[in-house]
């Protein structure tokens, strides 16, 4: 399954500042799959090291943490002969191993022409309840997410159409096959970017594999809570996590507590969703007071939505049929726009950037916010359908001025009083 990060990652391994690298991202993302791709495509040889499954290899770190005498017992353990430049090391669930993971500063001081990947599916977790001594600076990172829509494009072998898209989106000229793409976009939303629920759909097509495949996943991830919390915190994070629907489902997605449980406190809930957020689990967005450059010091970190990383985890978690979704039925309306919404999250947050929301004295919300690499504030306003009136992004772009703005929908390309129409299959262009 061909992964848009294994570019990155020959950029991390032809860079002069390359650092050994830390994958992050949710559980069966594809982190161990994508490392280890990279490694026969790009290396002579590649060294794997899990240290869940593998306790042992923990005691190799135990006695000092000098790279040279690490190698050396690292190949004898693995019986071949690891190379600076030609072998790619990766460190599997480093996690497990808290020695590990201080290592790496180590080899990037004095070692650094062994290339390093280290990947975890609780790093972030563990780092937080463990007190890891995180090596700080002296690691790159990077966060791997599920396929986004082009990934899914290139799985069901529709590379060509990425193309036409493409040059669509620079032109703000029509697509000619809008409704093909609209129709994958929509199989898109059910199959979600799991490489395991995308692979059953690939070589089934039969959603039911696809369901069972989704609903293994979130049970993993509920299995996986108990491993770094107490039992009393992992009901916490159960309920916050089973709340996401009935947030979502509100006409009003602001984050509320009260939805967990009658009388619930922040205090009582910032820490479970704090450790969703860490395991890569959900994504957080943030109200922005200001339209304004930087975005980061207008944040109200009290007033919040959230959203699941993935959309079709989501669609298995409140078992919505796929035919509802690929037929459009009138059923689906109710839901229809917080799995849209949910959608953009995910594809925006997948393409780097952070994600806000504006509100103007509960009069106006306009969905998200992001700042550009230019540093121009762009304010994006979804619509689950074609119905594009935009009175909220009309007051952003009055108050602010906005250097343009995006309205994502499922009209085609197109250009007109300095806003940008995205189709909704477009997304991950932005």
């Amino acid at each position: 399954m061909q992964r848009k990060i294994i570019d990155w990652l020959e950029k991390w391994k032809e860079s002069k500042d390359r650092k050994p690298l830390i994958l992050q991202g949710a559980r069966q993302v594809g982190k161990t799959y994508s490392s280890l791709m990279f490694g026969k495509e790009y290396y002579k040889t590649t060294a794997y090291f899990n240290f869940e499954s593998n306790k042992d290899l923990a005691s190799i770190f135990d006695r000092d943490l000098d790279p040279e005498r690490i190698i050396r017992e690292l190949s004898v353990r693995n019986g071949q002969t690891i190379l600076k430049e030609d072998t790619l090391i990766f460190f599997d669930e480093i996690q497990a191993c808290e020695r590990a993971l201080t290592s790496l500063k180590y080899f990037n001081e004095n070692a650094n022409g062994y290339h390093i990947i280290a990947a975890g599916s609780l790093l972030g977790v563990a780092v937080n309840r463990e007190q890891y001594s995180f090596p700080v600076g002296k690691v790159d990172l990077k966060t791997l997410y599920p396929l986004d829509f082009e990934e899914f494009l290139i799985a069901l072998d529709k590379e060509d159409m990425i193309g036409s898209i493409k040059e669509c989106f620079d032109k703000n000229s029509e697509f000619s096959l809008h409704n093909q793409a609209m129709d994958l976009y929509k199989i898109y939303l059910v199959t979600g970017g799991m490489p395991a629920a995308v692979r059953e759909y690939v070589e089934k097509k039969d959603f039911d594999f696809v369901l069972s495949t989704q609903k293994n996943i979130n049970d993993s991830y509920i299995a996986d809570m108990a491993k770094y919390a107490t039992p009393h915190e992992t009901t916490k994070i159960m309920a916050a996590f089973n709340s996401i629907p009935a947030q979502l489902a509100k006409e009003n997605k602001k984050f509320q507590y009260k939805i967990i449980k009658s009388g619930a406190r922040a205090y009582d809930y910032e820490t479970p969703l704090d450790w969703l957020k860490s395991s890569g689990v959900i994504i957080k967005c943030n109200k922005c007071e200001e339209g304004k450059l930087p975005l980061s010091v207008y944040t109200d970190f009290n007033s919040f939505k959230v959203y699941m990383t993935d959309t079709g985890l989501l669609c298995s978690k409140i078992d919505i049929p796929a035919n509802i979704i690929l037929s459009d039925l009138p059923a689906f309306n109710n839901f229809k726009g917080a799995l849209t919404e949910n959608y953009v999250a995910f594809s925006l947050s997948s393409s780097g950037h952070v994600i806000y929301y504006w509100e103007s004295k509960g009069q106006a919300e306009v969905d998200f916010v992001i700042q550009d690499k230019q540093g121009n504030i762009i304010p994006i306003e979804v619509k689950a359908a074609d119905n594009v009136r935009a009175k909220s992004l009309n007051q952003f772009i009055k108050k602010y001025n906005p250097i343009y703005a995006i309205r994502i929908s499922s009209k085609n390309f197109g250009f007109e009083n300095n806003i940008k129409s995205v189709p909704l299959y477009a997304t991950f262009l932005i």
